[in-house]
C-alpha cells in the first residue's frame, strides 16, 4: 500500500507513521513547525521516514484541525527601494524561522486594492502586514476575510494595531547636525506626498528647519528611487542651497552621482546632503550618505510579537513606535 502511493506521488501521514513504526499522532507532532512534545528518536524515524515517502504535508487539512496554514501576507507598493530589499530580505527570514512563510501581494495603485475585492482574490493566511499605503485596515481585513492585521504603513484604525518608527528623533538629529555646520538654506526632495508616512516625514523636516533657522528654498518631487535622484539633481529647477535633504537613501545617492564634480574624496564642498534609511549600501565607500536609520531588528521583533502572540492582533488601535537614530557620515 506504501509503495502505492508513494508511485502515485500520494504519501499520507498515515504512511509515514507505519514506515516509521509509531501513531499517527505521534507522526503528526514530530513534523509540526511548533515545539510539540515527542521523542529524538521517533522524531529523527518520522522525519527519516517523510523524506524517503516524499511526504510534504497538507495545509489545507491541518489548517482545519489548528485554524492556522503558517502563511502570512505581507502587502506592499512595489519591492524595488534599496530599503525594501534590506528589510523585506530581513522579514522573510525571521518570519520563516517561527515555521511561518510569507506570500507577497503587491498592489501598486488604489485601483489594483479595488480589483482584488471585486475579483474576490483572497488568501487564507494566519495575518497581514500591511506596508502598502494603498490599503486601508478594513480593505485588508475584507481582502483576506482575517482580522489578524497589522498596519506598518502609518494608516490605523480602532481595530487594527500599527507599528511604526518614530522618525521626529532621527530628523531633528540630522537638521541640528546641518544647522551647526553653517547651513541656512536646503532643498528638501521627498517621495510619494500622498502616503501618510510621507506626509508626517516631510512635515518633521519643515519644523525642524524652521526651529534651527534653516530656509526651506526648494520641495522637489522624486519617488524614492535612484532614478528619480538623479532626474530631480539634473533637473532645469534645481536650485542651489547650502544642504539637500532627501527622504530615501537611493534619491540621495542618485543626486550624489549627478554631483560627483562637488564631493571631491566624497565631502561637500558646495552642499550637504543627507539621506534616510540608513541602507546597507551606505555603508560602503561608493555611497557615505549621512542618514536616519532604525533598528530593523528591534521593528521586526515587534513585528514576530503579533504573530507569535495572535491576541495582541485584538489590541484596537495599539501603536508601537521604534526610535530612529542619524548616522554621520562624509557626505555631510
Amino acid at each position: 500500500m506504501i509503495e502505492s502511493r508513494k508511485r502515485l506521488g500520494q504519501p499520507t501521514i498515515a504512511d509515514v507513521a507505519e514506515l516509521a513504526g509509531v501513531s499517527r499522532a505521534i507522526a503528526s507532532r514530530a513534523l509540526s513547525s511548533e515545539p510539540r512534545p515527542v521523542s529524538a528518536d521517533k522524531r529523527e524515524r518520522v522525519l527519516q521516514a517523510a523524506q524517503e515517502l516524499g511526504y510534504k504535508p497538507n495545509l489545507l487539512a491541518r489548517s482545519l484541525t489548528t485554524k492556522t496554514v503558517n502563511l502570512v501576507a505581507v502587502v506592499v507598493n512595489h519591492i524595488h527601494d534599496l530599503s525594501d530589499l534590506d528589510l523585506f530580505d530581513l522579514l522573510i527570514s525571521e518570519i520563516q524561522s517561527i515555521g511561518k512563510q510569507v506570500i507577497f501581494v503587491r498592489v501598486g495603485s488604489s485601483e489594483r486594492i479595488e480589483e482584488f475585492l471585486r475579483s474576490g482574490i483572497a488568501y487564507h493566511v494566519d495575518a497581514a502586514l500591511v506596508f502598502s499605503d494603498f490599503a486601508n485596515a478594513a480593505t485588508v481585513r475584507k481582502m483576506f476575510r482575517n482580522d489578524s492585521v497589522l498596519m506598518l504603513n502609518g494608516m490605523r484604525d480602532g481595530g487594527a494595531p500599527a507599528i511604526i518608527p518614530d522618525e521626529l528623533t532621527g530628523i531633528a538629529e540630522a537638521v541640528s547636525d546641518a544647522a551647526r555646520k553653517g547651513v541656512r538654506t536646503a532643498t528638501l526632495i521627498t517621495g510619494r506626498a500622498a502616503s501618510p508616512v510621507e506626509q508626517a516625514r516631510i512635515g518633521h523636516y519643515k519644523s525642524e528647519m524652521q526651529r534651527n533657522a534653516i530656509s526651506l528654498i526648494a520641495e522637489m518631487r522624486g519617488d524614492y528611487s535612484y532614478q528619480s535622484g538623479r532626474r530631480v539633481a539634473a533637473s532645469p529647477e534645481w536650485q542651489k542651497s547650502d544642504a539637500v535633504f532627501c527622504t530615501s537613501d537611493a534619491m540621495a545617492m542618485g543626486v550624489l552621482d549627478v554631483h560627483r564634480s562637488v564631493f571631491p574624496e566624497n565631502r561637500p564642498a558646495e552642499f550637504r546632503l543627507y539621506g534616510f534609511d540608513d541602507v546597507t549600501l551606505a555603508e560602503y565607500e561608493a555611497y557615505p550618505i549621512s542618514s536616519i536609520g532604525y533598528d530593523k531588528t528591534l521593528y521586526i521583533s515587534e513585528i514576530l510579537r503579533f504573530l507569535t502572540t495572535p491576541e495582541l492582533f485584538q489590541s484596537g488601535g495599539m501603536l508601537v513606535q521604534v526610535p530612529t537614530y542619524f548616522v554621520l557620515r562624509s557626505s555631510s
